[in-house]
């Protein structure tokens, strides 16, 4: 079974049992999540399936949306509100301040991921340091959030939609604002919307999976649909053997005229499938089949 299945995911399993859960109900060993969410969080987590989970790596790699609550005057060890509280005050912020320090948090900056995530230390999760109470310490990364708006206001949280690269932590971006505004805050709640080409429009929930309720619409999407941002490029009988065999094509393989210089191409045969990702070939014009589907 190749494609990806959306699954809305529900609140209290991790990705890892949600790849569980995937397996066993679709019979399938390879299965990869594209992109981690908290037991917290909720919504759309695609699984890449099959074959499909040689895509992994351009899958996770396109942004993100969400809708998170954040609350005020609390932190936590976490940066959510599952974590164990570290601090807690009366002080609200004002909507003024929390409108300020959104505005600092758009665009392009630097963000330490919090201690509490599976990013790795000498070869150890730093969830694992951090349990231990073992010193984190977390090198910066460059993240976007090329859009931020603050949906609601309270007394003592918010709600805000917000779209961001890839291997961004909203907890970090939580606890970010909690400091901005001088009350602290953790993440409340969190749901994912979209990851990428998918929405919460095509995904099945975990109940409607066991269901055998992942075909059709809003089920498993074809292998061939994927990664439609890519410019692509039909090849010749003779051009998909090549591929087959891990073989560069050249220009008497591709069906019109290749893409001008690019990092990655969709390779497709002349009925539609998609064959392989392909990278610039050692030949000007050429393309390699670096990562082959077939």
């Amino acid at each position: 079974m190749d494609g990806v299945l959306v699954l809305d995911k529900p609140q209290g399993l991790t990705s890892h049992d949600v790849v569980a859960v995937v397996r066993r109900a679709l019979h399938e060993r390879r299965i990869g999540h594209t992109g981690t969410l908290d037991p917290l969080a909720t919504g759309v987590l695609p699984m890449a399936c099959g074959r499909a989970t040689r895509l992994v790596r351009f899958l996770s790699a396109a942004e993100k949306e969400y809708d998170a609550t954040i609350l005020f005057g609390v932190t936590t060890d976490s940066y959510d509100i599952t974590g164990i509280e570290t601090s807690r005050t009366s002080s609200m912020p004002r909507r003024e301040a929390v409108v300020a320090a959104l505005d600092s948090l758009r665009g392009e900056y630097l963000q330490v991921p919090p201690s509490f995530s599976a990013k790795k230390i000498d070869g150890q999760r730093a969830y694992a340091l951090a349990r231990r109470a073992e010193p984190v310490t977390l090198t910066a990364v460059t993240v976007r959030v090329p859009a931020l708006e603050l949906v609601e206001f309270d007394r003592d949280r918010c709600s805000v939609r917000l779209t961001c690269s890839a291997g961004f932590y909203v907890r970090s971006f939580a606890h970010a604002l909690g400091e901005r505004v001088g009350t602290g805050a953790c993440l409340e709640a969190l749901r994912r919307t979209r990851s990428g080409d998918f929405g919460l429009d095509v995904a099945v929930s975990v109940d409607e999976l066991l269901a055998g309720s992942a075909e059709g619409p809003g089920g498993m999407l074809p292998i061939d649909t994927l990664l439609p941002q890519f410019p692509s490029v039909v090849v010749t009988d003779e051009g998909r053997a090549r591929i087959s065999h891990g073989r560069e094509i050249g220009a008497r393989e591709i069906v019109g005229d290749a893409p001008g210089p690019v990092a990655w191409v969709r390779i497709l045969d002349e009925g539609g499938a998609l064959l392989a990702m392909g990278i610039p070939g050692a030949v000007q014009g050429s393309l390699h089949p670096e990562v082959v589907l077939i």
